[in-house]
């Protein structure tokens, strides 16, 4: 049985799920509990804080978790890095009060920085040789200037509206941030095929994201023009159709491509075009 920690809340937990689900993996979630285990696969799921993941896995209480790099990097975490998710992107940004004139780094030396994040703030001020008072708070760091309580924030920001609703600015970028997959070092063989067997899973449905699988008839004439602006995972299927000199293209293609190629397939005579969404892709 391989035990995975995830976050027990928040954009992290509901994404973390949605992968795990689309995995093939049923978890009881309708009545979960702290550990719950997986019905049809030989996983369970142990839902904690999103600070205590890193120490969890690298002590061995979960062989595996899926955590924010912000947590990995700050609680400066022994457990293996496995792999880069890629969802729940974000940053980890300095901000001031929207009405301060901004003239870089030394603005922030002999200011008090109120921050979730001490370590990584600490390094980062002591590469650029930055002296400033740390004050730790854990919870909404970004009301902190505007009570009187620091200077500026060091903080997590995805879409940035959380600071415009302080009246806080964005001015220096100190790290970004996803999901990664992490692991006890040293995982027993039969947990690490379970891993794999997961790993595999994710990878798959990770593969199909923004992809789209397209089919249309075109006169055989222009297959060779059609088939170079739809290459596909290797190249396009072509099929002939019971009318003579027609044939059926299938293939793969990026969601955002679409609507760029469309019109040049049109143009070349293609018909009949259908779109239809990917689950799942095994490379």
């Amino acid at each position: 049985m391989l035990r995975i920690a995830i976050q027990s809340k928040g954009r992290l937990y509901d994404e973390t799920m949605s992968l795990l689900t689309e995995t093939g993996l049923k978890l009881p979630v309708e009545k979960r509990g702290l550990l719950v285990q997986a019905r049809n696969f030989p996983v369970e799921v142990l839902f904690l804080r999103d600070d205590d993941i890193p120490a969890s896995v690298a002590s061995g209480i979960a062989d595996i978790g899926i955590v924010g790099e912000n947590e990995y990097v700050e609680r400066g975490s022994q457990a293996d890095l496995i792999k880069r998710l890629g969802f729940s992107r974000c940053r980890l940004s300095l901000a001031i009060p929207k009405d301060l004139e901004y003239t870089g780094l030394q603005w922030f030396d002999g200011k008090k920085i109120a921050t979730s994040y001490p370590a990584i703030l600490q390094n980062f001020l002591k590469e650029n040789g930055i002296r400033a008072d740390i004050h730790i708070i854990t919870g909404s760091v970004e009301i902190a200037p505007g009570i009187g309580l620091a200077d500026a924030i060091f903080d997590i920001v995805s879409s940035g509206s959380t600071l415009v609703s302080n009246r806080l600015k964005e001015v220096e970028t100190v790290m970004q941030s996803e999901a990664l997959l992490i692991g006890t070092p040293g995982l027993p063989a039969d947990k690490q095929e379970i891993l794999k067997e997961l790993i595999f899973r994710m990878e798959a449905v990770q593969a199909a994201e923004g992809k789209k699988y397209i089919l249309l008839n075109a006169p055989n004439s222009r297959i060779p023009e059609i088939c170079r602006l739809l290459p596909g995972m290797k190249s396009p299927t072509v099929m002939p159709l019971a009318e003579s000199d027609w044939s059926s293209v299938h293939s793969v293609i990026e969601e955002k491509k679409f609507w760029e190629i469309i019109g040049k397939l049109k143009n070349l005579g293609a018909e009949g075009i259908l779109v239809v969404p990917i689950e799942k892709m095994i490379l």
